[in-house]
């Protein structure tokens, strides 16, 4: 299984090619992301800033054995969700299409919202069996207050079902309902790839090793990975191999910066994160392994493959006999 956005290619902006939205269009290039257009008007200097209102329409459906998850097209649903970006300033307004027999929704984190965007049986804010209903999220920029500043919403983020099996979603989170959400800062790095991790009990994307999704990517490309708990437990995302700044980003901001550099980060129920590496940088092509740090948690299936590929496409030396072994032994072991 592998969820690999196709080699993108910069669009007018420099956003890259993945899905467009302008105003209420949105061509869909790949199931897996929502991208911006270069279009999008530059968030102004404090408060909310002049963003752009973006329209999408997204499906929650049946997958069938107990899984349901979120679309932007009909039948065209996965879990995770389609990964949902803006930049600061912007807002998105989503219809919720339920073709599900059962009430779900959808929450954000991150963003702002009225109680009627909620997502939540409390607030009444959710759709019924059949029912379409539209959410609005807003975003704001980083406001000055002299010595100190006001947060924006930059981030990565995540959304996820709150109504489906009890008021807080927890049948909606173990079937599949979950998806990335994320808003840049003007100036942000774009990625060439982008996966999304989901730690959601003792599965990754809901599925266990040797089934968790393999991710790929070819040797010096820009990866951009969106880590998101969920469920009950306790968990850590290692990366094998790669590092990154325990920052906003993922990047330092300069040679002065002297934030911790990391290669595992607690991720716990709610929380999330994301960062980018370059792909193979300082060590090469090669099968590298992710899973969850706590020990019996790995052993039981919560690890999957980051495969590196040359920087033509093929595979490296010694990959496809880790892949193997990987499969024969599920789980595996990483240290």
């Amino acid at each position: 299984m592998t969820e690999d956005s196709a080699s993108p290619r910069p669009l007018p902006g420099g956003l890259p090619r993945r899905t467009m939205l302008a105003g209420a269009a949105a061509a869909v290039l790949t199931p897996a992301a929502v991208a911006l257009t270069g279009t999008s008007a530059l968030a102004a200097p404090g408060g909310r800033g002049a963003g752009e209102t973006h329209r999408i329409t997204m499906y929650a459906e049946d997958l069938g054995d107990g899984r349901v998850g979120y679309g932007l097209a009909p039948g065209q649903a996965t879990i995770p969700g389609p990964v949902l970006e803006m930049y600061e300033g912007d807002t998105m307004e989503i219809t919720l299409v339920n073709t599900t027999d059962r009430s779900l929704s959808i929450h954000p984190h991150g963003v702002l919202y009225e109680t009627t965007s909620d997502g939540s049986p409390f607030n009444d804010s959710f759709n019924g069996p059949g029912e379409t209903r539209t959410y609005v999220w807003r975003t704001t920029t980083e406001t000055s207050m002299g010595r100190v500043s006001r947060p924006g919403s930059a981030g990565y983020w995540h959304y996820h079902d709150h109504a489906m099996g009890t008021p807080h979603g927890t049948g909606g989170l173990q079937a599949g309902l979950y998806g990335a959400l994320i808003v840049r800062r003007r100036g942000d790095v774009l990625p060439d790839r982008q996966f999304t991790v989901v730690f959601n009990g003792m599965l990754i994307n809901n599925a266990s090793a040797p089934h968790t999704p393999m991710f790929e990517a070819r040797l010096g490309e820009t990866v951009e990975f969106i880590c998101i708990g969920h469920g009950d437990m306790f968990h850590t995302f290692h990366l094998h191999a790669h590092r990154w700044a325990n920052t906003r980003t993922g990047y330092l901001e300069g040679p002065r910066d002297s934030s911790e550099v990391i290669d595992n980060k607690d991720l716990n129920p709610g929380s999330s994160f994301g960062f980018q590496v370059v792909a193979g940088e300082g060590v090469g092509a090669g099968a590298w392994m992710y899973h969850c740090h706590v020990q019996f948690h790995s052993d039981g299936g919560m690890a999957g493959v980051f495969l590196v590929r040359n920087e033509d496409g093929s595979m490296p030396a010694g990959a496809q006999a880790a892949i193997d072994r990987f499969h024969e032994h599920e789980g595996g072991h990483g240290n």
